[in-house]
């Protein structure tokens, strides 16, 4: 038995950006930033920001897409996927969080002086597709 799960909360260092397959399946991409604090030498703390580059696929991708302004606070769940390629004929490889569901954490201040986005998303044009009955 395998478990792969991943919990993060962190901020956009920028907008997420919006891209179709060719069968025309959304796609967005986004960099968390998320902090873990680290005690110095010197006895005091400093946050260091760790970076998770994360993909969401379908339809909520593309619903939740607009939100997604630089610093905006989010809360994800998701799973690791580990992909292989061939660059200057090195092998490389790249860990990405695979998002399953977001949640957005801004506070109606910020998310007032944050980039103007859509203020409602139609849950049932979102969801339709996913339930298989």
């Amino acid at each position: 038995m395998s478990l792969n799960t991943c919990t993060e909360s962190g901020r956009l260092g920028k907008a997420a950006e919006l891209r179709y397959t060719t069968t025309g399946v959304a796609v967005v991409t986004f960099s968390i930033a998320v902090d873990e604090r680290r005690k110095q030498p010197d006895g005091s703390y400093q946050d260091e920001a760790n970076w998770f580059d994360c993909v969401m696929f379908g339809k909520r991708a593309e619903a939740v897409q607009p939100y997604l302004a630089k610093g905006t606070k989010l809360s994800l769940v998701g799973h690791l996927r580990q992909s292989t390629y061939e660059r200057d004929g090195q092998k490389r490889s790249r860990v990405e969080i695979v998002v399953d569901d977001v949640e957005l954490m801004n506070t109606r201040r910020e998310q007032q002086t944050a980039d103007p986005a859509p203020q409602a998303v139609e849950a049932a044009s979102v969801y339709d597709s996913d339930i298989p009955f």
